[in-house]
């Protein structure tokens, strides 16, 4: 879907966001934004430096926030040092509230199917496909071997529309979770809703959703300016870039931009 107005000039976006930092917040995928994409999850660590950053920023800003297809637990692993930074696992279905992990209580009765659903993929997918079991939520990747995406996709099909499941596709792979209501959109339009600017990062397809949030909430309130950040990428194409205010070449560079609103920030005080 293509944005509703011109992208925002880096500059303009800074400016009225370090301008009202109260009332400023930042949200950020995690994998391919905040960190590499790898072959192996479990291996995925946040790119140097970036830890610090988001824990400089909540030290600046109303709200700052990771919200990402992955548990909860994980994140919070990730991000141990950052107390200041609000962490959704799950597309939303956990949250990190005082170090503990709170599920959606509409999610809690499907462990058992998603536990069935990890144990069936295991069992009927090819051996290369790697089937992560997220207790609420089962990952799909076929990362090592491409050209085994038409299996998978059609497997998760077939499994959503016999157990009555949600899909989501990204970058070589596919979530299958509960019929829950939530997404990434859903959480940034809660999070954001006392926030007058809101930057959200990301790199896959599910990101669109919060992308699609920050711009129906300009539509709805003229005051209110939402900055759409695309993490750039091979796999995804140029549809998330399309509808970004601006882009940044990969997880690696992303410090570098969260560098420049700190600095900002840190200058607008010494001008006062």
């Amino acid at each position: 879907m293509a944005t509703s107005r011109a992208p925002l000039r880096f500059r303009e976006a800074v400016s009225a966001t370090v301008s009202s930092p109260r009332e400023s917040g930042f949200f950020f995928d995690f994998d391919g934004t905040l960190a590499p994409i790898m072959n192996d999850p479990d291996a995925v660590r946040p790119i140097e430096g970036v830890v610090e950053r988001l824990g400089a920023l909540a030290g600046l800003f109303a709200r700052v926030a990771v919200v990402s297809a992955r548990p909860a637990a994980y994140l919070r692993d990730r991000f141990s040092g950052t107390p200041g930074v609000r962490l959704h696992g799950l597309y939303g279905l956990q949250t990190v509230t005082d170090g503990q992990i709170r599920t959606d209580a509409g999610a809690r009765p499907w462990e058992p199917v998603m536990r069935r659903v990890a144990e069936d993929a295991a069992r009927e997918l090819p051996g290369q496909v790697l089937v992560e079991d997220k207790a609420l939520a089962v990952s799909l990747h076929y990362r090592a071997v491409p050209s085994l995406r038409g299996a998978v996709e059609r497997w998760s099909s077939a499994k959503a529309a016999e157990l009555g499941l949600l899909q989501q596709f990204g970058r070589m792979v596919v979530d299958l979770r509960p019929p829950v209501r939530g997404d990434k959109g859903t959480v940034v339009e809660r999070e954001s809703a006392a926030l007058t600017r809101a930057w959200y990062f990301g790199d896959d397809l599910s990101d669109a959703r919060a992308f699609e949030a920050l711009r129906a909430r300009e539509e709805d309130d003229p005051a209110f300016i939402g900055v759409r950040v695309a993490v750039a990428n091979p796999e995804t194409g140029d549809d998330l870039s399309r509808q970004a205010d601006f882009t940044v070449d990969g997880p690696a560079d992303t410090p570098d931009m969260l560098d420049a609103i700190i600095h900002a920030f840190h200058d607008m005080r010494q001008s006062q």
